[in-house]
C-alpha cells in the first residue's frame, strides 16, 4: 500500500465489530477481567488502550519500524527515549537541536549522570572525532531546528553501528511522508506529533518508533512505568489528523518554496535558511534521503532592522510557539524555542537575535507574502 493510502487505512482501520469507519474512542481507565487467570489484551489504560494502540500501530507502519509508542507530548517521548541510558553514558547531539531537548539533557538528565556533547551533525568527520567509550547514542535532527542544517542519516547510522551506538532521529520536521530514518539505518525515531502529524494546533502528543523487539520491550517498560501516555481522545484526534498528512505536506512544501524565494529577494532579509535551495550546503543529501524540503524556513533580518516591530505587525501569520499547523506560525528562536540554550552557544551556532523561524501554513501563498511584506515595510 502506498503511503497516501496507508495514512488513511494503516494501523487499525475502523472497527470490525460495528463497521464504523473510524477507530472508537475507548474513554475508559480500566477493563473488565474475564476468568481469574485470563490473559486479557487490555487491563488498565496506562498499560494499554485500544485507541492509543491504533495510533501506535499506525506510526510504526508509516515509519516502517518494529513498534510505536504514543506519549502525552513530544518531550515526554524524548524523555522516555533518553531514559534508556544510565549514569556515565554520553549522548552526542546536533549543535542546533531543539531547545527543549537540550534543556532536558542539560538541566534534568545531568542530575542522573547522563552527559551530552554537542557536534556539528552536518560534519561527519566531527562526529567521528567526538566518539569515545562513554558515548552510547547519537541524537540528531534533520533538518535541524532552527537553522535547517542537513545530516546524512545513512552515514551517521553506519558510523553508529560500527561503534555499537544507538541512532536516534527527531523526524518532526519531515514526517514519514517525506523521510523515513529507520529505512536509512536509524534505530529510534521521535516525533512531536503536536506538529505536522496532528496538523491542526489542537492537541499535544509525542510518538516513538523503534526498529527491533529489544528496544520495543524497553520503551514499553518505560512508558508503562512512568505513565506519560497519550489519552484516548487525543489518540483519536491524532489519527484523524494523520489521514490528511499527504495533502497538507504537499501544500506546506509548495508554499514554503514560494515563500523562501520571496524572502530571498527582500531587501530587509540578510539570509534565508531553506534546504530546497540548490546552493544550500545540504541540498544534495536532502534530495537523496527525503522526497521534499518541508515547510520550515528560517531567515535573518538585516542588522539594525526592528524584528520586534516586524513580529508585532503581522496579521495573517500567527506570532507564537510551535509549528506544523495548517496556519502559518512564526517565532523568535532566541527568546522562545531555544531560550534554554546559553546565549554564547546560540551566538556561536547562529541563533542570533535577528533570526526568525517561519512555519509556512497551507493558506494561499500570496496572502502569506502580502502579510510578510506589510509587516516588513511598516
Amino acid at each position: 500500500m502506498k503511503i497516501e493510502s496507508l495514512l488513511i487505512h494503516g494501523g487499525i482501520d475502523g472497527d470490525a465489530s460495528t463497521g464504523a469507519v473510524n477507530v472508537p474512542i475507548y474513554q475508559t481507565s480500566t477493563f473488565k477481567k474475564g476468568k481469574f487467570d485470563a490473559d486479557n489484551a487490555y487491563e488498565y489504560s496506562r498499560s494499554g488502550n485500544p485507541t492509543r494502540a491504533a495510533v501506535e500501530k499506525l506510526i510504526a507502519e508509516l515509519e516502517e519500524g518494529y513498534a510505536g509508542f504514543a506519549f502525552g507530548s513530544g518531550m515526554a517521548a524524548t524523555t522516555a527515549v533518553l531514559s534508556l541510558f544510565k549514569t556515565g553514558d554520553k549522548i552526542l547531539i546536533s549543535n542546533n537541536i531543539y531547545g527543549g531537548t537540550f534543556r532536558v539533557l542539560d538541566k534534568y538528565f545531568i542530575n542522573f549522570g547522563i552527559h551530552y556533547s554537542v557536534f556539528n551533525s552536518s560534519n561527519i568527520e566531527e562526529l567521528k572525532s567526538n566518539i569515545d567509550d562513554s558515548v552510547k547514542a547519537i541524537f540528531i535532527e534533520t533538518p535541524t531546528n532552527p537553522l535547517m542544517g542537513i545530516t546524512d542519516i545513512e552515514e551517521v547510522a553506519k558510523i553508529a553501528k560500527k561503534n555499537n551506538l544507538i541512532t536516534i532521529v527527531d523526524n518532526t520536521f519531515m514526517t514519514p511522508y517525506l523521510q523515513k530514518p529507520i529505512t536509512l539505518g536509524a534505530d529510534i525515531v521521535i516525533h512531536s506529533a503536536t506538529k505536522y502529524l496532528a496538523g491542526h494546533s489542537d492537541l499535544i502528543a509525542g510518538l516513538v518508533v523503534v526498529n527491533n523487539s529489544k528496544l520495543a520491550e524497553r520503551i514499553h517498560f518505560i512508558q508503562n512505568s512512568t505513565g506519560g501516555v497519550l489519552s484516548p481522545f487525543d489518540s483519536f484526534l491524532l489519527i484523524r489528523g494523520i489521514k490528511t498528512l499527504a495533502l497538507r505536506m504537499d501544500r506546506h512544501n509548495s508554499n514554503a518554496k514560494i515563500i523562501a524565494e520571496f524572502l530571498k529577494d527582500k531587501s530587509e532579509v540578510e539570509k534565508v535558511y531553506y534546504p530546497g535551495f540548490e546552493d544550500h550546503q545540504g541540498y544534495k543529501i536532502q534530495s537523496k534521503q527525503a522526497k521534499g524540503y518541508g515547510g520550515i524556513i528560517s531567515f535573518i533580518l538585516k542588522e539594525g532592522y526592528d524584528y520586534k516591530s516586524f513580529l508585532g505587525n503581522l496579521e495573517l501569520v500567527t506570532f507564537g510557539e510551535s509549528l506544523g499547523g495548517v496556519e502559518s506560525l512564526i517565532c523568535h528562536p532566541a527568546t522562545m524555542t531555544h531560550a534554554a540554550i546559553p546565549s554564547e552557544m546560540r551566538q556561536k551556532i547562529g541563533i542570533t537575535d535577528n533570526l526568525i523561524r517561519l512555519s509556512v501554513g497551507i493558506e494561499n501563498a500570496y496572502d502569506i507574502m502580502e502579510d510578510l511584506t506589510k509587516a516588513l515595510e511598516l
